[in-house]
């Protein structure tokens, strides 16, 4: 029997991503999916007595975006819940809106709020919870760091925490402290971890953050995005609101093997539970995570070649790597075994040769598994590593928005030197090796915002679209906008693992799109980065208009 279409968008230029059809004037739903895609013609004649026609008056249809590196509920709760004064705020603000919060709110109660900037650590004096305890005597304050990787407490923080002078040093993070050994109130990646279930959000305030958060990315035009560092109570929310019918993403959410934030290993045989009990119909759960450094501006990415200023003869790649390479090399290969899709956290070169190691071996051991494997952040790579990617199968995944200048960039070359800092997320140069490459804003961790539309702008011109900073970021790595486009649709898609479900508008994939005014082709790189979607579509259904 002939499917008769609920919906027909029609008199558009859709532009589909499937290279067998590249442009449309029309497409038809049915049932959460499209049944046609073509000229008007064809598609309008497949109407019946019960379709729905809309004529777009020459309006542009392409598929939804896909995030695959956004940390949904941290950048909903931070939205919601916290003190951000943006990555730009003036310390002297970040200071004031504490100030103001602790005014309104109870003795006792937690304030968290962000960002500092580790690359101006001076700033804060030589005992920085000094600052804080100045204006929150009486409560407990966190501040993090624009990279979520790092934290500064008061004095209040510190005691609720039980770090004092006898608190004994972090395997994998720094308490840092003074000249008598009293902790300055500055934490360094695996030295947060016993913060983190003190400011953990409720239940009640997760639920209420995938609301939020599937709000901010409808109107963005995302259709799908991968969560980097799921537990339980994360997984449960997005399941909950899944079921509910209120999710309205592909979510694909990576189980956290090991943590540098935490600094502790997750059993596989818990993985496994959590990969079962929580995958739903939209949430899919077969991916791991693993952290193999830390951040630059910390001076925690593990590099090949010391950081500026660093003696030469103290450094040591192998020390920073937070995993031992036979430790990662077993483990990839016993997640790869098990199903799942790995995404490795590496931002220094070392950690990617790392990463691409670790993948080699599970190639050598399981054979070609199908399944693959990410490089997550991927900043800076060797040149001898880029054709490494294709050849193992491997993704390299850009994020977070790096590739042009920003307020995170004066830090990068600060730490790096400008020579290193150039060379940040060589895009043009993974593809032109073949690489297949995908797309992550990595908010809210040195991100302000979740929006794609810079992200793509920012990659064909390696400028800040919005010319609020000046220059560029490794121009020669600049690439045209076709080359662009998969990497937030099609290969999005894939490394979700629903390349047959999404990504593209093609007869028999499900209904994600967005309409825009005008086709993206025709725009500015300035129009392109202030792109706001008129309307998202989600399996047929509309779930945002401007």
């Amino acid at each position: 029997m002939t499917q008769t279409p609920t919906l027909i968008l029609t008199d558009a230029r859709i532009r589909t991503m499937d290279p067998a059809r590249p442009f449309a004037e029309a497409l038809a739903v049915c049932a959460g999916h499209l049944l046609a895609v073509g000229p008007a013609q064809e598609v309008e004649a497949l109407a019946g007595p019960g379709t729905k026609i809309v004529r777009l008056g020459g309006r542009a249809v392409m598929p939804g975006l896909i995030d695959s590196h956004t940390h949904g509920l941290w950048g909903a709760c931070r939205d919601l819940f916290e003190v951000y004064v943006g990555l730009s705020g003036s310390l002297r603000l970040l200071l004031d809106s504490i100030a103001a919060r602790v005014a309104q709110t109870p003795p006792g109660e937690w304030i968290v709020a962000g960002p500092w900037r580790p690359f101006e650590r001076p700033s804060l004096g030589t005992v920085p919870r000094a600052l804080l305890d100045t204006i929150a005597p009486n409560h407990p304050v966190v501040v993090k760091d624009l990279s979520q990787h790092n934290m500064w407490l008061n004095s209040e923080g510190l005691r609720r925490i039980g770090f004092g002078p006898d608190s004994p040093a972090i395997p994998g993070g720094e308490i840092e402290r003074d000249a008598s050994g009293v902790p300055t109130g500055i934490l360094i990646e695996a030295a947060t971890a016993p913060v983190h279930p003190q400011i953990a959000p409720t239940a009640a305030q997760l639920s209420q953050a995938v609301l939020h958060m599937a709000g901010y990315f409808h109107a963005q035009g995302i259709t799908g995005f991968k969560e980097p560092m799921a537990f339980a109570p994360e997984l449960k929310a997005y399941a909950e609101a899944d079921l509910a019918g209120r999710l309205n993403l592909h979510v694909g959410a990576h189980l956290t093997r090991y943590s540098a934030i935490t600094g502790d290993w997750v059993p596989m045989e818990d993985i496994a539970a959590l990969r079962a009990r929580y995958r739903s119909p939209h949430l899919h759960t077969a991916f791991a995570k693993l952290f193999l450094d830390g951040v630059p501006v910390a001076r925690t990415a593990a590099f090949c070649d010391p950081y500026p200023g660093t003696d030469p003869a103290m450094h040591d790649p192998e020390a920073m790597l937070l995993v031992p390479p036979a430790r990662l090399n077993a483990d990839v290969t016993a997640l790869d075994a098990a199903g799942l899709t790995v995404k490795m956290h590496a931002v220094g070169d070392r950690a990617i040769q790392a990463g691409l190691d670790a993948i080699e071996a599970a190639r050598h051991a399981n054979g070609a598994s199908g399944l693959r494997h990410e490089i997550a952040h991927a900043n800076f790579i060797r040149r001898q590593d880029l054709a490494r990617f294709a050849a193992l199968g491997a993704v390299a995944e850009m994020s977070p928005k790096l590739w042009f200048p920003n307020p995170v960039t004066p830090g990068q070359r600060a730490v790096l030197g400008d020579a290193r800092a150039e060379s940040c997320h060589p895009v043009r140069s993974l593809l032109d090796a073949g690489a297949e490459v995908i797309y992550g804003s990595d908010w809210p961790a040195a991100a302000p915002d979740a929006n794609p539309w810079t992200g793509i702008a920012g990659m064909v011109t390696r400028a800040d679209p919005a010319g609020l900073f000046d220059g560029h970021v490794g121009a020669d790595q600049a690439i045209a906008l076709d080359r662009a486009l998969p990497i937030f649709t099609v290969n999005g898609a894939r490394a979700l693992r629903l390349e047959q479900t999404t990504g593209a508008l093609r007869p028999g994939l499900s209904a994600d799109f967005i309409v825009l005014d005008a086709p993206i082709e025709t725009l500015t790189a300035a129009e392109l980065g202030a792109v706001q979607p008129r309307q998202t579509w989600f399996e047929g259904a509309m779930v945002f208009e401007a």
